[in-house]
């Protein structure tokens, strides 16, 4: 049995080296349809950690009660009810936010990230190691949905965190960011055609950071060469 994998590769694997969006590519129609600004992002992206994190527990918490053969289907079923709590509580608290997400608050059941986190890795470990890892993935997740959602919206409309009252309440009107009304945006940057421009551009700036990285761990790892400067 391999050794189970330590906290910090847990974290850095969510949030950067095995990031499900960036990596895997799973995710995508929330990922594409929601992120025409940060704060329907951020709020896709914190809706799906809670969902994956109350998931993985649960899942982790039953994992040897569940007959193998039937382990998919309580695993979507266990997902469904996390979901439809979410839904409910988006409903009671953020209902103008939720009539902007509320049909992809749903997707989130069928979400491959998710399933698969809990088919990978809630399944085969202890509770704590599979709240951790949801975290870690959600993290990830709402980084993604964030940053191509601001990328969108500054571009397209030369807003950032624009209506982000609607999620933090009335303090956020101090961070939303503002060109002013005369900004000319790119319409492409909102429209779909945006949606995977911004993704593509954010998995190449990842790739070179990656290759830069392994570039200089190689380099590290070559012994100095040294020189006798005496003659043969």
């Amino acid at each position: 049995m391999s050794a189970p994998q330590s906290y910090g590769s847990i974290l850095s694997g969510g949030i950067w080296s095995n990031n499900q969006m960036l990596v895997a590519l799973l995710g995508l129609c929330p990922l594409l349809a929601t992120t025409t600004s940060a704060t329907n992002g951020l709020g896709m992206g914190l809706a799906t950690t809670a969902v994956i994190v109350c998931s993985n527990g649960t899942v982790s918490l039953v994992r040897n009660l569940v007959r193998p053969e039937i382990r998919i289907p309580v695993f979507v079923l266990v997902i469904a009810s996390f979901v439809t709590l979410v839904e409910l509580i988006m409903q009671a608290f953020f209902y103008d936010l939720y009539q902007v997400l509320g049909l992809f608050i749903s997707l989130i059941v069928v979400n491959c990230m998710i399933i698969g986190r809990a088919e990978a890795f809630a399944s085969k470990n202890r509770v704590d190691r599979a709240l951790f890892d949801g975290l870690a993935v959600g993290l990830g997740a709402t980084l993604v949905l964030t940053t191509l959602g601001g990328l969108r919206e500054f571009v397209g409309q030369g807003t950032l965190f624009h209506q982000a009252d609607l999620l933090l309440g009335d303090w956020a009107k101090a961070i939303s960011l503002s060109l002013g009304e005369d900004f000319q945006g790119a319409l492409i940057a909102i429209l779909p055609p945006g949606a995977f421009i911004g993704l593509g551009l954010m998995i190449a700036l990842k790739n070179l950071i990656d290759q830069y990285a392994k570039r200089r761990a190689a380099a590290r790892a070559v012994p100095a060469v040294r020189t006798d400067p005496s003659p043969a």
